[in-house]
């Protein structure tokens, strides 16, 4: 029996190229479609993307967002992918208030689309687009602690048929991905990926154990290499808020020839 995450931290990919056939993708793709294929579909989604970033949390609220194509260089097509997913103003509102009311300052954005952190990956797991979604944005304190409170916050929805999305990168080195590696940069790789396996799927670890180890995450072997910032990390922070407790499943994959996971609560 399909049964619906409480949350879903993946990891995205380069840009538009799972989209366009990239052989480096494949696992990903695969993975993505397997998620979907296997779990309830959601009523609607809350995805937080490591491509956007506020003072405050932010909460897309229009009806039918557009799409932003938020990168650069990739070829024509690229730039017609079409996603026209509705929004959920109701629920853009209710998100709101779950944050106010766990002393977290937020606002409602009518104007901003959806990034590429959305649109992509939704569009291998549900290409119908017709699951309505808000995007919730990081905030540029960067600050673990405040992205696992935004996910206890969203504890909220767990009596709805909601999926929360953190859609980031387990792996995240930009300059990485472009050099054909050496034994160093693997071994920092896939200890960091050991090391965030262990955190995200261990029973031996109490609530607040686990809280701490992903509050100081950049004490991890291998962190500052494979996040030299944090942002595409910080949504698995958030989704591991809504669940606070191992995850259910975890998949170990490779992404652009770097060692990477996804991890369902």
């Amino acid at each position: 029996m399909k049964v619906l995450p409480k949350s879903l931290f993946i990891s995205h990919g380069g840009g538009p190229l799972p989209l366009l056939g990239d052989a480096r993708h494949q696992e990903m793709v695969a993975c993505l479609e397997e998620i979907a294929a296997t779990t309830l579909k959601p009523e609607a989604i809350v995805l937080v993307s490591a491509h956007w970033e506020a003072a405050l949390p932010t909460i897309t609220a229009a009806a039918k967002p557009d799409l932003i194509y938020d990168y650069y260089g990739f070829p024509p097509e690229s730039y017609q992918i079409q996603y026209p997913c509705p929004g959920n103003p109701n629920l853009a509102i209710k998100l709101h208030g779950l944050l106010e009311a766990a002393g977290i300052q937020s606002k409602l954005d009518q104007d901003r689309g959806f990034d590429h952190g959305l649109f992509v990956p939704l569009k291998l797991m549900y290409p119908e687009a017709d699951i309505p979604c808000v995007q919730l944005s990081l905030v540029k304190t960067l600050d673990p602690n405040q992205h696992m409170a935004i996910g206890h916050a969203l504890q909220g929805l767990s009596q709805e048929k909601i999926l929360v999305i953190g859609s980031g990168f387990s792996f995240h080195n930009l300059k990485a991905f472009f050099n054909t590696g050496n034994a160093e940069s693997q071994q920092l790789n896939e200890a960091f990926e050991a090391w965030l396996q262990e955190v995200c799927t261990s029973k031996e670890f109490s609530k607040k154990e686990r809280h701490k180890l992903l509050a100081n995450w950049a004490q991890a072997p291998g962190a500052r290499y494979c996040h030299p910032r944090e942002e595409h990390l910080l949504p698995l922070h958030v989704c591991y808020g809504v669940a606070e407790s191992p995850c259910v499943k975890s998949f170990e994959l490779t992404i652009m020839n770097k060692k990477s996971s996804m991890y369902m609560w």
